[in-house]
Order: structure tokens, then C-alpha cells, then sequence
């Protein structure tokens, strides 16, 4: 399914917006109607998560403390809907909004339910708040946006994964191959096409090939690491169609979505088949590029 992070416009978008708002953090506190606004909220930039069906998923606001400092609040995504993805979604596109109006850091009040989440996205813990005399107590989280960071979800993961990359498979560094964006339900890479053309001017197939499979080895990587899962991930067999040329900004993109298997077998001493599509994009360009099929082997490690 696909998802739009929007601003709202109409009287019923912000009455939508301000409802999901009350319902999930000021009702459950028996707070009254009129309390899930504040101050800020005029000069404030609001987003609201929609599908496909231009049904409401979750909402954020971004205001400013100062020039190089904004503030993300009232986060919210629909109950019976969150551990998907959705919140990654909208902090990612507040944290862009951030950095295109010159913050250079971003700050998050969190209570304790939500420190995890932030925590796996980058920020800091910077101010613990007292949660033994008040348990809804707010610590203060901080993300500096360099670019590193513009990574949302696991940062540190990727730049580890990528330096291996470079480190152990020379040929990616050789195309310029970078993690441009992991969020824990899909993981995007990127290269410069003057490092991989062709002839034609257009990127060489061997280029897209290469970027195809390490884009579906890295969603792989990730998610053993989220799973706690060791073991080497290789390529079995792969197939590409090549169904446009790519003549300016290489895009490898795969959704957690598409993996099929089964990566616990690893656990049990067994290696695990999976299957996974990845889909190389020109740009902005809806339509793909190349899309690739990867048989992809997790080799269960084996006792000395």
C-alpha cells in the first residue's frame, strides 16, 4: 500500500488531525477538549500520514525554538496501526522539513513508552526526566542533523554496513554505492551515475546489477541484526529485467514487504532461503528501471 505524508488544509484535514491528536494522548489521561492544542500550533508545520484510500494513519507537528533549533511533537499514529513503520515515515519527513529551513538539530520531549523508538532513530538521550516521583515524566532527546544522520532509523547500523561494504566488496566503493535511507520496513541505496556509465551514457547493467543485490543484502543484514540473528548472507541465484536505461540519479530500493522466507531457521542451525525483489529507480521516476529477483542464502553458523 501506498502512503502520503501531507499537510493538512481543509477544516475538516485539521479537524481530523487535532481529533487523533485528543484521542490518543489527551482522553486516555482524561484531559479535556481543548487541551491537545497549544501556542505553537499557529505557527507550526503539521503533517498528517494518509494511505492509499486517503485514510488518516498518524500525525506530527515541527515548530521552531530558534533558528537552528526545531521541536517535533504530538506524534501520533492510529492504535491497532503502529509497529509498522508509519512513525518512521512521519518522523523522517519532519526531520527533511527541519533541515530544509536550516535547523541544525532537532529536539523530542519523550515519555517512557516512546524513549525506545527515538532512541533506535538516532537521537540522544540528553535530559532524563524523573520518572520515580512522576511517572509520565518526559525525558529530552536530541538529534544534531549532520550527514550521517539523515539516516532515520538505525544510522549507526548503516554506516557500519556500509563501511564493510567498502572495506570487504571494493567494487561498491568504486561505484560510489552510499545507504542513503533505512526505516526499518525499507532500505534504499544510491549512486552517482558518472561513477557507473556507460557508452550510452546511461548507467552500465552490470552497475544496476550490483547496486540491485546489495540493496537486497542489506535489508537482509538489518533485519538479522533487528532479529538478533547471526550468520553470512550470499547470493544464490538472481535474475534482472532491465526495462528502461537510467540516465541520472541510481535508486535501489526493496520493501520488507517483499521478503519471503524465513530467517529464524538460522536459530535452529539451519540456513535460511529467501526471496526478495529489489526495484532500481531513475530518479523520481515512478515507474522502475530494472527490477531483480534475488535467491538469497543466510548460512547458520557452524560450531568449531
Amino acid at each position: 500500500m501506498e502512503y502520503q505524508i501531507v499537510a493538512p488544509k481543509t477544516k475538516q484535514e485539521f479537524e481530523d488531525y487535532y481529533d487523533l491528536r485528543y484521542q490518543v494522548l489527551r482522553e486516555p489521561f482524561q484531559r479535556p477538549r481543548g487541551s491537545e492544542k497549544d501556542e505553537y500550533d499557529l505557527v507550526g508545520e503539521h503533517r498528517m500520514l494518509i494511505d492509499a484510500n486517503k485514510q488518516l494513519i498518524g500525525i506530527g507537528r515541527l515548530h521552531f525554538n530558534s533558528r537552528e533549533e526545531a521541536q517535533v511533537r504530538f506524534m501520533v499514529v492510529k492504535p491497532g496501526l503502529q509497529g509498522e513503520g508509519h512513525g518512521v515515515r512521519l518522523l523522517h519527513a519532519l526531520e527533511i522539513l527541519a533541515r530544509e529551513n536550516g535547523a541544525k538539530r532537532v529536539i523530542i520531549r519523550s515519555r517512557d513508552a516512546t524513549l525506545g523508538f527515538y532512541l533506535k532513530c538516532g537521537y540522544e538521550l540528553h535530559e532524563e526526566g524523573n520518572t520515580v516521583d512522576n511517572p509520565m515524566a518526559e525525558h529530552l532527546l536530541v538529534k544534531t542533523l549532520d550527514p550521517v544522520n539523515h539516516i532515520i532509523y538505525r544510522p549507526q547500523w548503516c554506516v557500519e554496513l556500509e563501511a564493510t561494504w567498502h572495506q570487504k566488496i571494493p567494487i561498491s566503493e568504486a561505484m560510489g554505492i552510499r545507504v542513503h535511507q533505512y526505516t526499518g520496513r525499507e532500505f534504499e541505496l544510491r549512486a552517482p551515475l558518472p561513477r557507473n556509465i556507460n557508452l550510452h551514457n546511461t548507467m552500465f547493467a552490470g552497475s544496476i546489477y550490483t547496486l540491485a543485490t546489495l540493496t537486497g543484502w542489506g535489508l537482509i543484514s538489518l533485519q538479522m541484526q533487528e532479529r538478533g540473528i547471526s550468520g553470512a548472507v550470499v547470493l544464490a541465484d538472481g535474475h534482472i529485467q532491465y526495462q528502461q536505461p537510467v540516465r541520472s540519479h541510481p535508486r535501489g530500493l526493496v520493501h520488507l514487504r517483499d521478503l519471503e522466507g524465513d530467517m529464524s531457521v538460522v536459530e535452529q542451525g539451519r540456513n535460511a532461503h529467501l526471496k526478495l525483489t529489489t526495484y532500481i529507480y531513475d530518479g523520481d521516476n515512478e515507474a522502475a528501471a530494472a527490477t531483480f529477483t534475488g535467491q538469497y542464502v543466510i548460512l547458520a553458523p557452524r560450531d568449531k
